[in-house]
């Protein structure tokens, strides 16, 4: 059961992203006014905002697909779910990190509760090694 819940889970946590993907390439607005990525305090002096939309459009799709992989690994009882996901929450995690627009201000607009789920994920599974699956 933990499994399905588990797979479950990162597959859906993957999907979120999806979220803010639509929120960069400026096919919807997560909330009116939300800007996002722009003003990114890594890229967007360095490559300008629009630029800097489609790399974290294209990069918010990389991370998808590898928590959608590792929740489907998990599912299928796959021994290498492991790396994947630890692979693909640290990636999410710099992604957010360097699209953060460098003000303490409205953080859970620029994936701040994604980033802190993926760090409570990445202690469970690295620090506390669960969960443990028999396969």
């Amino acid at each position: 059961m933990l499994r399905y819940i588990a797979g479950g889970f990162l597959i859906l946590h993957g999907l979120v992203h999806l979220l803010y993907f639509g929120q960069s390439w400026r096919i919807f607005q997560l909330q009116p006014g939300l800007l996002w990525p722009d003003g990114s305090w890594v890229f967007s002096m360095l490559l300008g905002n629009d630029l800097t939309r489609a790399v974290a459009s294209l990069s918010l799709v990389v991370a998808t697909i590898g928590l959608a992989i590792g929740g489907v690994a998990i599912l299928l009882g796959q021994a290498w779910w492991q790396s994947v996901v630890v692979g693909s929450l640290i990636f999410s995690s710099i992604l957010y990190i360097a699209m953060w627009n460098g003000r303490i201000e409205q953080l859970h607009n620029q994936g701040g509760i994604g980033l802190l789920i993926n760090i409570a994920i990445l202690i469970a599974v690295l620090v506390f090694r669960w969960p443990r699956f028999s396969f």
